[in-house]
């Protein structure tokens, strides 16, 4: 008995460490993009964002001439620290703690005694989004030591342009979907079978071999670089996987429930929307969190099919477009990666609490 009290003890402390770890090497790179995204860009370009919290750093407290009677040849004794001239160049630490270097070449230099002291470097600013998303303009300071104004980048158009492909794109698939579903699960028709064997093979078609003929559809169709052709696109993208999730869950709903329903006269529209939808909403709600965080954090099918037009610019397409043009502007970088973060992580947490009763509906019978 005690030896399996021990035994799950274990387990759990495993398990649970293993959870722990994981979440917090997950955790620790969105709180340094967080933390960045606050920082002034000379901050950012001399320290990391760990350096806000308190922490020792060396710190120089005095500089000496070189003593006379040192030999850089040899072994010299300098300020309690004894070594060779390539010894003192790279810092020797003595025994009251402190380091001591020498600065310069042989014939010329100083020494320089540094000791660990507690800093922070507490300085935050909110300037990185106002120029992100206001497209405020900001001075830099120029290789010769001038000063030069810069134009921020408006994130807001692209912001606004990604919620006008990402709500459509997710709610027009869901409802297709669950229609679907309710017709595989619950209708007899001729082939119901056959299409829903083809539904779940579809799954394992990668998308990139349908990008091309899709294009060419859609150039004949003039649809090409407009928000109808990224819908229609994320729609037939998403619908498999949707059917699937979602007739898995309507099909293990009670059947007494839509038997009541036909003998009280209810059509199967009315049944539908009355009863599947409702009692459909974690398998819905756990859908929609993959097809939004998709098709938000989706790249190459809004360039295939949208291009770089900047009126209809997406904002994972405009990040791209910034890193190459603004590579060293981490501080501009990482506040428009954490305003990319924002509405996912507010869709997650809203719908998390569906997320596992929807992944896990019409896995056991009983």
């Amino acid at each position: 008995m005690k030896s399996s009290k021990r035994e799950n003890l274990i387990r759990d402390i495993v398990i649970n460490g293993t959870l722990l770890l994981l979440v917090l090497l997950w955790t620790i790179p969105t709180l340094g993009i967080f933390i960045s995204s606050f920082r002034t860009r000379f901050n950012i370009q001399t320290s990391g964002w760990w350096t806000i919290f308190p922490h020792k750093e060396w710190q120089m407290v005095e500089e000496r001439e070189i003593p006379e009677d040192a030999d850089p040849d040899g072994v010299m004794n300098i300020a309690g620290a004894t070594g060779t001239f390539d010894e003192f160049r790279e810092g020797i630490t003595t025994e009251d703690g402190r380091q001591v270097i020498w600065s310069g070449n042989k014939s010329l230099g100083t020494i320089r005694i540094k000791e660990k002291r507690w800093e922070f470097l507490p300085e935050l600013t909110l300037n990185n989004y106002g120029q992100v998303l206001a497209g405020k303009s900001y001075e830099i300071q120029t290789a010769d030591g001038g000063t030069m104004e810069v134009q921020g980048d408006n994130f807001l158009g692209a912001f606004l342009n990604s919620l006008t492909v990402s709500i459509p794109a997710t709610i027009i698939p869901i409802l297709i979907a669950a229609f679907a579903a309710y017709g595989f699960a619950w209708m007899n028709f001729p082939g119901r079978k056959v299409f829903f064997i083809i539904v779940v093979a579809l799954l394992v078609v990668p998308l990139q071999i349908a990008l091309v003929p899709i294009l060419r559809d859609y150039v004949k169709l003039d649809l090409n670089g407009t928000f109808l052709a990224i819908w229609l696109a994320h729609t037939g993208f998403g619908l498999p996987l949707a059917t699937y999730l979602l007739f898995n869950y309507i099909k293990g709903l009670p059947r007494d429930i839509l038997e009541s329903a036909f003998i009280d006269g209810a059509s199967h529209f009315t049944i539908f929307l009355r009863l599947i939808l409702p009692l459909s909403v974690p398998a819905l709600a756990s859908f929609a969190i993959f097809q939004f965080l998709w098709v938000w954090n989706d790249y190459l099918v809004a360039l295939v099919f949208i291009g770089a037009k900047p009126d209809v610019q997406i904002l994972t397409m405009r990040i791209a477009e910034m890193v190459g043009s603004r590579g060293s502007d981490w501080h501009l970088l990482t506040a428009g990666a954490f305003i990319s973060m924002i509405l996912p992580l507010i869709v997650f947490f809203s719908l998390q609490r569906y997320f596992v009763r929807g992944l896990l509906a019409g896995s056991v019978k009983g």
